[in-house]
């Protein structure tokens, strides 16, 4: 259960009223489900996960979980909406995918629990949903061993990611339900990479989600004018 006051329960509840939709993939989780192998691919070129331990904070109902789990890890999905949790869970048994587990609780109670525990820690499209991004980016370093690794991934914060993530994401294009985004949480990679830094992760690749709407497809660069991926490892101890 968790104690942790990093919590918007809003975002929460907003997200446990889509839940039964998160496999649906002509779904407002359509965007997830399209960019999971661009997000896999782009963590296996990084840190082989076959039989390594590997912690997916704010998992939802499981798309890059089982992606990873199939990939041959011991995953734990983390989440605290139950909703979604048990969507996961479901899925997971029905698809019959064996080495994944869900749990809910916050990272931060987790890496009180657990400090040093997983070899990979993914924290993806999560950071901007959350009052204090910060402390969230703390936990993801405590729950990592010496030298393993961080991805995440968010959104910048300027004027094109306000265009293209809300106005047009949202209210243009209908692909994410209105108010799915705040503004005010979105972070400028300079910000994420303070606070990595702090909790002594070291960057090592930092890429740009791309989306074309005509094309429907989505890649990635070296700018990151609005979504954009971070590899990371914790320094040695």
């Amino acid at each position: 259960m968790n104690t942790s006051s990093n919590v918007d329960s809003a975002e929460i509840e907003k997200f446990s009223q889509l839940a039964h939709r998160w496999w649906d993939k002509d779904s407002e989780f359509k965007p997830l489900h399209a960019i999971n192998p661009i997000r896999l691919d782009w963590i296996k070129s990084h840190a082989p996960v076959s039989d390594k331990t590997l912690l997916d904070i704010g998992c939802g109902g499981g798309i890059l979980s089982e992606s990873l789990a199939r990939s041959g890890a011991q995953v734990t999905g983390i989440d605290l909406s139950v909703k979604a949790l048990k969507i996961a869970k479901l899925h997971a048994l029905e698809a019959g995918v064996k080495n994944l587990e869900y749990v809910e609780i916050s990272a931060e109670d987790l890496a009180t629990q657990k400090p040093g525990t997983f070899d990979i820690v993914t924290c993806m499209e999560m950071l901007e949903h959350v009052p204090d991004p910060a402390l969230v980016v703390q936990a993801c370093a405590r729950l990592t061993k010496p030298g393993g690794w961080v991805f995440m991934s968010t959104i910048n914060r300027n004027v094109q990611s306000f265009l293209m993530a809300i106005v047009g994401a949202e209210y243009v294009l209908n692909m994410l339900p209105k108010g799915t985004h705040e503004y005010a949480k979105f972070i400028r990679p300079s910000e994420l990479l303070g606070f990595c830094n702090s909790a002594g992760l070291e960057e090592v690749d930092l890429k740009g989600l791309h989306f074309n709407p005509l094309s429907q497809r989505y890649w990635l660069s070296q700018t990151t004018p609005v979504n954009y991926f971070l590899a990371l490892q914790k320094r040695p101890a």
